[in-house]
């Protein structure tokens, strides 16, 4: 049986006082024989006998009176005792697990975040334990996030820096006027930098769900259409097929056309950089999907390049994550394309779904809600 911890205090109180109770109406029964034994062998005697019966009454009432009150005042301080005794006892029970919660949060507020408290009860104490547990996993997880963060942001911001670094240094070093070709590069560099911390800034926002839409009604399916054209020169000079498969009707949704523009055009850069010479990536939009009895347009991109490992799956969303035989590529990005997409079709209302074989090819499928975002 699962008590709360009001009735534990309830229950252990109880049984206290049946406990304190019994023992004083035991104590006393033995005590008052006890006390006429000794009446009989102290007072009755001869003169005793001698008196009228009233008076023998009031002698024994006397007698016990005096007796009992003596007993009653030291039954009191045992029992007093007793009660304190168990009630500290009682209270150290109860406040066990809170203790330990105790020295676990002085441990967190010291910055040692490796903490977990054992949970051994389901009351409310064994609740507010597990949910500190939680809380404390969940900082962890913060933490190494966070780390890894400033590392890849570090490593992404040491390429562009470096080569502007020793370009500048050349140019001191040689005393020569700077030809237009370096500047070029060294402005190829700083537009580098620009749109990494710009992509840096509005994945914040949106991790944090203060992205802001600007959603109007949109004919998806020329939308698709118009982005496709935009990329296709690209997947042509990488010797790719890129075809756009849709419904003949407009199919409307409520979105900001900026965003999800962003949304496709990194999954199709990531389409046309990760598949190889003489590859297809199809872009294919269903015009009324049902999920959890909500309405969902669903837009596939499929490829058949170098697919993504199973194990991998599950990190694709995350900052500057990039599958490992993307990792050695020239033509590799900062590994933020797939986590803003993430986030801008969650703040939409809707989600994307992954499915994909080393080797075999990957498809993305965005679902957008008919309704509003």
């Amino acid at each position: 049986m699962r008590l709360t911890v009001r009735q534990k205090i309830f229950v252990y109180i109880g049984l206290l006082v049946l406990i304190i109770g019994g023992a004083h109406i035991v104590t006393k029964q033995v005590y008052m024989e006890t006390l006429f034994d000794q009446f009989r062998k102290d007072e009755i005697n001869a003169s005793y006998l001698n008196v009228p019966p009233e008076k023998q009454i009031d002698i024994l009432k006397t007698y016990v009176s005096d007796k009992m009150q003596k007993f009653a005042l030291g039954n009191w301080v045992v029992f007093v005792a007793l009660g304190l005794f168990f009630s500290l006892w009682i209270s150290g029970v109860l406040t066990r697990p809170l203790r330990k919660l105790v020295a676990a949060i002085e441990r967190v507020a010291q910055g040692d975040l490796d903490v977990n408290v054992p949970v051994q009860s389901k009351d409310e104490y064994g609740k507010v334990i597990q949910t500190f547990n939680d809380m404390t996993l969940r900082l962890r997880e913060a933490e190494d996030a966070r780390r890894r963060l400033v590392a890849d942001v570090a490593h992404e911001l040491r390429t562009p820096l470096s080569i502007m670094q020793l370009k500048l240094e050349n140019v001191q070093q040689t005393g020569q006027d700077v030809p237009p070709e370096m500047l070029l590069r060294l402005h190829d560099e700083v537009i580098r930098l620009s749109l990494l911390v710009e992509d840096l800034h509005v994945l914040s926002l949106a991790e944090a769900g203060r992205l802001s839409l600007d959603c109007k009604l949109l004919d998806l399916s020329a939308r698709l259409e118009r982005i496709v054209d935009d990329v296709k020169m690209e997947a042509e000079e990488n010797g790719l097929e890129l075809r756009f498969y849709s419904n003949t009707r407009p199919i409307m949704v409520m979105a900001d056309v900026r965003r999800i523009t962003q949304v496709f055009i990194n999954l199709l850069t990531n389409a046309i950089r990760y598949t190889p010479e003489g590859g297809k990536i199809s872009v294919l939009m269903e015009e009324k999907v049902l999920d959890r009895n909500a309405a969902y347009t669903c837009i596939s991109v499929i490829d058949t390049g170098i697919g993504i490992p199973s194990e991998e799956l599950g990190y694709l969303f995350d900052r500057f994550y990039r599958v490992e035989k993307a990792r050695s590529r020239n033509t590799g990005g900062t590994g933020l394309g797939l986590s803003i997409a993430h986030h801008f079709v969650r703040a939409h209302g809707g989600f994307i779904h992954v499915v994909s074989e080393s080797e075999q090819g990957t498809t993305f499928n965005v679902y957008l809600p008919l309704g509003k975002c």
